[in-house]
């Protein structure tokens, strides 16, 4: 896969301190993904991931997983905008590559899916040739990890005709917002202040010992890749699980409250898993000869 051109930039450390606009599953969201996937690594792949890392993260991949949301509104990195989610046609409920992965103007490969192939095969190329300065590695790692996390969140595999529920406007308790920024932000944000102590790290391990106990019996089929990575199947969960649970009960002008986050948070929290741990495990296939996160 590929098909995008590489964009180069100056000065990471300039780009880490921006302040922009926070798309995606929201900083949050990712960062927990990252914090997740951190904790699977192997040896081998925990140090190619901090070699790549820049300075400013100081060796933290979940310091940089929120950077590609926020550098996608400068004018450097505007072409990257397309890559974070994928849309399908309304009410198909149902993902196919060739059918979907385009952007707005048809041009094949940039969508979320793509994005994935892409820089994980940047990673694999280019990391072990030595001369080989064709891509940039720390920029092809920060996006590849923020991409499996996209992918994971159910509407940014959404329809087409709602902007993967953008353009559904909805109140979230007493405030006014769209679809999808409940999905990326609010059920999270609900959930850490009313379950976690607004702590962000306890939420974590919560769900770091749900992957070894409560969910340990589904991490296999979620490991279940033959290739270096998978994309597709993920969007594929992703859509199907948009129709059963985000599109449903939300419709414009609705107002979601206890019953939708009850219902929701279970689904986000297992998603939020499913990303750590299918990064951990493309970083490792990347990185090592044996990658089984279950070998661990």
């Amino acid at each position: 896969m590929g098909g995008f051109e590489l964009k180069w930039f100056v000065g990471v450390a300039v780009v880490l301190m921006m302040v922009q606009n926070i798309l995606g599953w929201g900083k949050e969201g990712h960062y927990i993904i990252c914090k997740i996937a951190e904790e699977y690594l192997t040896e081998d792949a925990l140090a190619a991931v901090k070699a790549l890392l820049p300075d400013q993260a100081e060796g933290d991949l979940a310091a940089v997983c929120s950077w590609p949301d926020e550098v996608r509104r400068h004018y450097h990195y505007r072409w990257s905008s397309p890559l974070h989610y994928v849309d399908t046609p309304d009410f198909l409920c149902n993902y196919k590559y060739c059918r979907d992965c385009h952007d707005g103007h048809g041009l094949k490969d940039r969508c979320v899916t793509g994005a994935i192939y892409n820089y994980s095969m940047q990673l694999s190329q280019g990391y072990y040739d030595l001369n080989s300065e064709k891509y940039n590695l720390t920029e092809a790692l920060m996006f590849l990890s923020h991409f499996v996390g996209d992918v994971h969140q159910p509407l940014h595999v959404g329809f087409t005709g709602d902007l993967g529920g953008n353009s559904i406007i909805v109140r979230w308790y007493r405030r006014k917002t769209n679809l999808h920024h409940v999905w990326d932000n609010m059920i999270i944000e609900s959930a850490l202040k009313k379950y976690y102590k607004s702590d962000i790290m306890l939420m974590t391990q919560v769900l770091l010992k749900n992957i070894t106990h409560e969910w340990s019996d589904d991490v296999p089929s979620w490991e279940d890749c033959k290739e270096m990575v998978c994309p597709d199947p993920y969007a594929s969960e992703s859509i199907r699980l948009a129709c059963k649970f985000a599109y449903r009960n939300a419709t414009p002008g609705s107002t979601l409250t206890d019953d939708y986050f009850l219902s929701r948070l279970p689904v986000v929290e297992k998603r939020l898993a499913q990303g750590g741990v299918r990064l951990a495990e493309v970083l490792n296939r990347i990185f090592t000869k044996k990658p089984s996160v279950a070998a661990q």
